[in-house]
């Protein structure tokens, strides 16, 4: 009894023992949520270590803000409206009089994003896309800090999507640093800053999700976009791609999207493409291409195996394939001729036909690179002087192509649909240009070529080679709904 009782006041002396350390311990330390302050706090600074830069992107964000602006646009479109009638009209079923209709004009907003890329004096030059600002009367240019001013285009491109407007003020702006997109990798983080459905100096954050994209057919056709999950919606066009580094490495322009809305699948041009376009802007007002003068196009389709056994290319040997040329183009200067498999130009490989149109853009008029051609189942290389590309609608008013037509080796299923039996060989004609010498002399799509000036054609490579054989002068001696036609085409 005597040794419970002391045992007992051993164990109560350890427990109250225990609870002044307990609750020393209590109120010595700040409360939870203070803790969480003070590190929040920390990671609010600068980002000075990698770790950081995981927790907050505010020093970039603070560093390029201010040179994104938002865009506001009007267009003043003409549409013809009704005149005025009398409202015993609606009654008695009395027509609307001739010549009474009436022109109005409508101001149709548009919203937009940019980039302060120079400064000179006064003026004060931003980039951003061209469907952004092409069709505007009228440019208001909105800074982060709420001033606005008045803008006007300096240039723009179709081709790029890219445009140039240019405000004046006497104070100084900031201006963004612009970065190296060549340096990107897939995995990067980027910031996506613009003015999204007009929420202004929006700030979102994502990574690279693929280089060298390529949009859709009438999308910046010259450009090889960089692709992001960054939230981009409608609003954010023309505004920046910007790395940890505080660089601009794009200017954002589309969204892949179902629902009108960002579904992580968004595209900037990079930011390389534009440092040509602005300085071509200030300069002449336009961006100026190359031009090879070619039609050219992919070995598809079913009778992709076949045509290029004939042609001697390898199956997977990449490259672009030469239909017609423009007459007096550099491509018809230099030696180049129909059914060259271009692989090569200087020391970039060609991958397909739209890869060697952008290769081609970015040369400078009076280049003379090396192409390197498989022609007659040999590598041959020739030097072609580059000229000036012309404006799209006087390229697409010439249409004096050589010799305008595109063929390849015909199948069974072919036979099939033109009503023709296996005696009949040659290479069956699947469009024609419309006003190239082979539309005015008469040939159509569908018609089987057999001979060239006696020479039988038995497949797309006999073609090529009779056709570019000695001489202007070549005979078509051509199988059409079973009759045998001659048609002759001079070079």
């Amino acid at each position: 009894m005597i040794k419970s009782k002391k045992y007992s006041g051993v164990i109560l002396l350890f427990i109250a023992v225990s609870l002044i350390i307990f609750s020393q311990r209590i109120f010595s330390s700040p409360p939870k949520e203070t803790q969480l302050s003070h590190t929040e706090n920390n990671f609010r600074r600068v980002p000075d270590t990698r770790e950081q830069v995981f927790f907050s992107f505010s020093t970039v964000a603070r560093q390029v803000l201010p040179t994104v602006v938002q865009i506001n646009t009007v267009e003043v479109v003409e549409q013809t409206a009704p005149g005025f009638r009398s409202p015993f009209d609606f009654f008695f079923g009395n027509p609307a009089p001739r010549g009474n209709e009436q022109r109005r004009e409508f101001r149709r907003p548009g919203l937009g994003s940019g980039v302060i890329v120079r400064q000179d004096g006064r003026r004060v030059y931003v980039i951003t896309n061209n469907h952004v600002a092409e069709r505007a009367q009228e440019i208001r240019v909105k800074l982060n800090d709420g001033r606005e001013f008045d803008a006007k285009i300096i240039g723009n491109d179709s081709r790029t999507d890219l445009a140039l407007i240019m405000f004046e003020t006497r104070d100084s702006v900031p201006v963004a640093v612009l970065g190296d997109s060549d340096d990107l990798e897939v995995g990067d983080i980027v910031l996506a800053i613009g003015s999204p459905f007009g929420f202004e100096s929006t700030v979102t954050m994502g990574i690279i999700s693929a280089l060298g994209r390529h949009g859709p057919r009438g999308i910046a056709g010259f450009t090889d976009f960089i692709q992001t999950d960054a939230s981009i919606n409608p609003g954010n066009s023309g505004g920046a791609l910007v790395n940890m580094r505080g660089e601009i490495v794009g200017i954002n322009t589309w969204i892949a999207t179902q629902s009108g809305g960002s579904a992580g699948v968004g595209f900037a041009i990079p930011i390389n493409n534009s440092k040509r376009a602005i300085n071509e802007f200030i300069a002449t007002g336009r961006i100026t291409y190359g031009w090879l003068g070619v039609s050219v196009g992919d070995i598809t389709g079913t009778t992709a195996e076949d045509v290029r056994k004939s042609l001697g290319i390898e199956e997977n040997r990449r490259g672009a394939m030469i239909f017609n040329l423009f007459r007096n183009s550099p491509a018809f200067k230099s030696g180049l001729l129909p059914g060259d498999y271009i692989i090569q130009i200087d020391n970039e490989s060609i991958e397909s036909a739209d890869h060697l149109t952008r290769i081609v853009g970015r040369l400078a008029p009076g280049a003379n690179p090396v192409f390197r051609v498989i022609r007659n189942r040999e590598e041959i290389t020739l030097n072609v002087g580059i000229e000036a590309r012309a404006d799209e609608r006087e390229i697409q008013r010439n249409r004096d192509l050589w010799p305008g037509i595109i063929v390849t080796n015909i199948t069974a299923d072919m036979r099939s649909e033109l009503n023709t039996d296996s005696s009949v060989n040659g290479v069956v004609i699947t469009s024609v240009v419309p006003e190239s010498p082979a539309a005015i002399a008469g040939i159509r799509a569908g018609d089987i070529i057999q001979e060239i000036n006696d020479a039988q054609i038995s497949d797309i490579g006999m073609f090529y080679t009779n056709l570019n054989s000695p001489g202007a002068r070549k005979i078509f001696q051509i199988h059409r709904q079973g009759s045998s036609v001659m048609i002759g085409l001079v070079k």
